[in-house]
């Protein structure tokens, strides 16, 4: 496990502050202890004793506003009444935005498998144990959902950033099929679906190097490699 940045334990007391949030779980590439400052982003989860209604999430926006943008912390706000069902949208702190969002599968999956509370009980003793199958699932999941919808809008991923989570993403979704395990993005940058050239740019920005890479052969690589992928 990879030791928190500070601003998460600050962030989690003035969660605790608002009465109303009794635990904060750790997921993402901090649980998985592949964390790279400046470059990962913070992923944590919240619940609370009741629903997050527009007052909640009047106080939860002043909250995330007091944040500095450049950490790229997100959260996701589950009422606890209503974590066991996977389909209900939560509202989620992500990009400088509250939106409605599921908790998903592999996020679910990080908490059982790797996760860690800075507030409150251990994501263990709330959230079910996860098996193999239950990854392959999440994995299945992910690829219908996003990343079916971005195959079909070739033109998104001439977004850099597009190209190069797609790449690492259609790596972890492979390798969560086939192992019903979870993969880092690190590790998924070495298994991605790119030539050599591109394998090596991809690591040194996973690295926080400036290492641009061209625009439109990656976005042709990235989004062929994603449409395999999808309908494998």
């Amino acid at each position: 496990m990879v030791a928190s940045p500070p601003i998460v334990a600050e962030f989690a007391g003035r969660l605790a502050a608002l009465g109303w949030v009794s635990d904060v779980f750790v997921a993402g590439s901090l649980a998985t202890g592949d964390y790279i400052p400046r470059v990962s982003d913070l992923d944590l989860v919240a619940l609370a004793d009741g629903p997050v209604d527009e007052h909640r999430q009047r106080d939860l926006v002043a909250v995330h506003r007091g944040i500095d943008p450049a950490l790229c912390l997100g959260c996701v706000y589950v009422d606890a009444a209503e974590l066991p069902d996977v389909r209900v949208k939560h509202p989620t702190w992500t990009h400088g935005l509250l939106v409605r969002r599921i908790l998903s599968g592999i996020t679910r999956a990080e908490l059982a498998r790797h996760g860690y509370a800075v507030l409150g009980r251990s994501p263990r003793e709330v959230l079910p144990a996860v098996t193999d199958d239950d990854v392959r699932d999440a994995a299945r999941a992910e690829l219908a959902g996003y990343w079916t919808w971005a195959v079909r809008r070739p033109w998104l991923w001439l977004d850099p950033g597009i190209a190069d989570l797609g790449l690492t993403s259609m790596a972890r979704a492979r390798h969560a099929l086939r192992t019903g395990e979870l993969l880092t993005k690190s590790a998924a940058v070495e298994q991605a679906a790119a030539p050599p050239w591109l394998v090596d740019q991809l690591r040194a920005r996973r690295q926080d190097g400036d290492v641009p890479s061209p625009r439109l052969w990656t976005a042709l690589i990235a989004w062929r490699d994603a449409w395999r992928t999808v309908h494998g």
